[in-house]
């Protein structure tokens, strides 16, 4: 079964009155929220209270979901919304304080160096997986989205993916293969990787 699927069955469940299928759905779509909200360029602590915003959003209009499909869309949309108005708010705090963030350091945010453990630590678990996504990092906006999104999948539905990201469904396979051969390029330029990409 797909995470989308999933989550489908998992926030069926909720909704019919089986409170533990919540833990079922927050553990299934938290990494892919996580990523989501990191891609804003906000930090740890931010990017959890996001996080946890979105949930707390789902437990007071779960009823409002019209079909449980479209919960991950919703999960999504709703994080990336949050994690733009708190960057917003973060950035003009900054401002009024004289420390505003230029472009570089807000990329620099999302690098795993940098930051602390993660939710989804075990992503990073080595020094090559820790390699892999400084390089991820690197790409365009549209492939670490994608990439990031696909990572989390065992089994990525493309028309899901595509209607949470604004892709055409035709794209999604085109463009993962532009976006893997680029980080592929950047691999095998870098003398201090080590790992293989399958």
């Amino acid at each position: 079964m797909t995470l989308v699927g999933r989550a489908t069955e998992a926030f069926t469940r909720f909704r019919d009155g089986d409170r533990p299928a919540l833990d079922e759905l927050v553990a299934t779509v938290t990494p892919l929220l996580w990523r989501t909200v990191r891609e804003t360029g906000l930090d740890v602590a931010a990017s959890e209270d996001v996080v946890q915003t979105v949930w707390l959003a789902l437990l007071r209009k779960a009823d409002s979901i019209r079909e449980p499909g479209t919960v991950v869309k919703w999960l999504i949309t709703t994080a990336r919304r949050e994690a733009w108005r708190v960057s917003k708010r973060v950035r003009a705090e900054a401002g009024r304080t004289g420390g505003v963030l230029g472009v570089d350091d807000e990329e620099q945010l999302d690098l795993p160096e940098q930051r602390e453990a993660l939710p989804d630590e075990t992503v990073f678990r080595t020094t090559e997986q820790r390699r892999l996504w400084e390089h991820v990092q690197l790409l365009p906006p549209r492939c670490r989205q994608l990439i990031s999104v696909i990572a989390f999948a065992d089994r990525p539905d493309y028309s899901h993916i595509a209607e949470s990201l604004g892709m055409p469904v035709g794209s999604i396979g085109p463009t993962r293969g532009r976006c893997l051969a680029k980080l592929r390029a950047q691999l095998s330029s870098d003398p201090e990787w080590e790992g293989q990409l399958s």
